[in-house]
């Protein structure tokens, strides 16, 4: 499907939410389905700001949000949110990542006290700034090595239950948010359950490559553009985020304890695969056996995260 209309929405205090998801924001643009809106994505607290020595340029934008200090909860610099005309709890919104631009030419990667997957092991506060090369898609690191970029977004989300109130876009859970699934780059699509009116998309907390896991609780966090379409299929009930790509088909599983992820993860692939077959249960749970990958997304998030792959071409 061609986009309908093409939206632009630069990063900016006026149109960025720091750490927090809430149903009662209101969208700062309203689209309609098949239409396309370029979303501009900046990261990075005052304090990861690279040194000078470096020579890195940081954005306008990320320095006037750091100048107009806007109310913030621990978590993530998200642009947005985007209504969808016509969505209402019980649709799915189909977002299709099109395209992803690296938005700055240096990144980082740290960790701090009580956070990451040991912090038992690493109780101080460590950084370290990355040059990133936007036209080789390359990210060096201090020590020389070189690193193939493939950059996706840590946070992309739905506005979550209104019921929840305001809370921190660090945990992951049913409206998407920190999924941190590096599955999720250009070309591949992501499917969300929609919990208000609108849906009320926001993305954010750019990463330049990340290895599943994402131990030490940081990816190469960056500045990054993105261009995503918006399909809204009415009536059609998604349980819980779903993933595609050009070919594997991709199930979630978000919880604090990560056996009890890879179980909802996957009952997800089951459930799919049900869907999309005359299988019965037992059959797609074999077949889960035998042929899905299982995956740990993340383990710093608090949910942690389980993502099931099933290659395409396997389901008749």
């Amino acid at each position: 499907m061609s986009a309908l209309a093409l939206h632009h929405i630069p990063a900016s205090p006026e149109t960025i939410r720091w750490g927090i998801f809430d149903a009662t924001f209101p969208p700062l643009l309203t689209v309609q389905s098949g239409d396309t809106v370029v979303l501009e994505c900046v990261s990075g607290t005052p304090e990861m700001l690279p040194p000078a020595a470096m020579g890195a340029t940081i954005p306008p934008a990320l320095l006037a949000i750091h100048k107009a200090n806007p109310p913030r909860m621990a978590g993530h610099i998200l642009t947005g949110p985007v209504a969808i005309a016509g969505a209402e709890p019980g649709d799915t919104l189909e977002v299709r990542i099109d395209k992803i631009d690296l938005g700055s030419d240096w990144g980082y990667c740290g960790f701090r006290p009580l956070m990451g997957t040991l912090p038992e092991d690493f109780p101080e506060r460590w950084v370290s700034h990355i040059k990133v090369d936007q036209q080789r898609r390359i990210g060096t690191l201090p020590w020389g090595l070189e690193l193939e970029l493939s950059p996706f977004f840590g946070v992309m989300g739905v506005a979550p239950p209104p019921n929840y109130g305001a809370i921190s876009t660090k945990e992951p859970r049913q409206h998407g948010g920190n999924m941190d699934n590096k599955e999720l780059g250009a070309g591949s699509t992501l499917f969300l359950p929609v919990w208000v009116p609108g849906a009320n998309f926001s993305a954010g907390d750019g990463h330049g490559v990340q290895g599943d896991g994402e131990v030490c609780i940081n990816a190469l966090e960056t500045c990054l553009t993105g261009t995503f379409t918006f399909i809204l299929h009415k009536g059609e009930k998604l349980a819980y985020p779903r993933g595609e790509t050009a070919t594997h088909y991709i199930s979630m599983g978000m919880n604090e304890d990560l056996d009890l992820a890879m179980k909802q993860a996957l009952r997800q692939m089951i459930a799919f695969i049900c869907s999309r077959t005359n299988r019965s249960p037992e059959e797609a749970y074999a077949f889960c056996s035998l042929a899905v990958d299982f995956r740990v997304t993340q383990t710093v998030n608090g949910e942690k995260g389980v993502h099931g792959m099933l290659k395409k071409g396997l389901l008749f």
